[in-house]
């Protein structure tokens, strides 16, 4: 299988796993061990995902780019940490434990991913935008969803939920479109490689 479809691929079950978790906090499914444990994965499908939607138009994006996708992947990887220590750690201590991590000595590392992931997330979607290469449809929701997603903890939890619903749409309706491409149409992203219109590459969406 082609890397971009690979990633496609994670890119629907990573983003069919967010669902689900936030399925579970608006309480439409059970809290218990098994939705607990698929939150995590989630963020390590899409680290993969978030790759290839930047190697598919790298020749496109330039520097702010490079800086939204190293932002947006560091963000996102500290939310991986933070989904593993919350689903396999802190729910099997009591509630003073994790009261005490949450507001305490935790909450500077969680204000620090929020805010790098919101900045990696924002300059990368409107790089892509500006690229021209993905969906702009796609790259909107998911500026917009996880935007307000990333914002968890200072926003109401309908917004921070509504947020993760609209972004994991973008992140879907991207990673379909990766699905689609031949895996020859890579190489029309890079100037040199003859008669490719990079402009065509996955579609404007």
């Amino acid at each position: 299988m082609n890397l971009y479809r690979l990633a496609g691929a994670a890119g629907l079950v990573g983003g069919a796993l967010t669902l689900i978790a936030a399925a579970r906090r608006a309480g439409l499914l059970p809290e218990n061990a098994f939705t607990h444990a698929l939150a995590p994965p989630a963020s390590a499908l899409l680290l993969f995902t978030l790759t290839a939607f930047y190697l598919f138009q790298r020749h496109r994006l330039g520097r702010l780019g490079l800086i939204g996708f190293v932002l947006n992947h560091l963000g996102l990887s500290g939310l991986f940490a933070v989904e593993f220590v919350t689903h396999a750690v802190l729910q099997f201590q009591d509630a003073a434990i994790r009261e005490q991590v949450l507001t305490g000595s935790g909450r500077a590392y969680f204000v620090v991913v929020a805010f790098t992931f919101l900045a990696g997330v924002v300059i990368f979607g409107v790089a892509s935008w500006r690229a021209g290469v993905l969906p702009r449809g796609a790259l909107g929701l998911y500026v917009a969803g996880l935007g307000a997603a990333a914002l968890r903890g200072t926003v109401p939890e309908a917004v921070y939920l509504g947020g993760l619903v609209v972004g994991t749409a973008g992140v879907l309706w991207l990673s379909a479109s990766l699905l689609r491409r031949d895996p020859a149409e890579s190489a029309g992203l890079d100037p040199s490689a003859p008669g490719r219109d990079v402009s065509r590459a996955v579609g404007r969406g």
